[in-house]
């Protein structure tokens, strides 16, 4: 369904509805958007993500790893 059919909808259904439930349906359309623009911000570019791995990978080619069991026991020191 494209997104001006769902407004229409949207739009048709809302006189039926009293003022507590379209002050629910508003608290769920900005959470909605809140999240959307906090998950828009953490995104990173291409570029930025291809420069950590191979950040990683020279990392671990370099020996700069842990192991899990040597994870593990750092976990325990905890």
């Amino acid at each position: 369904m494209a997104a001006n059919v769902i407004d229409i909808e949207i739009q048709k259904y809302l006189h039926f509805l009293g003022t507590e439930e379209k002050k629910s349906i508003l608290h769920v359309i900005k959470s909605f958007v809140q999240l959307r623009q906090e998950n828009a911000s953490q995104r990173v570019s291409i570029e930025q993500y291809n420069k950590e791995i191979d950040e990683a990978l020279g990392q671990f080619k370099s020996g700069d790893f842990l192991t899990q069991q040597e994870l593990e026991k750092e976990m325990e020191k905890l």
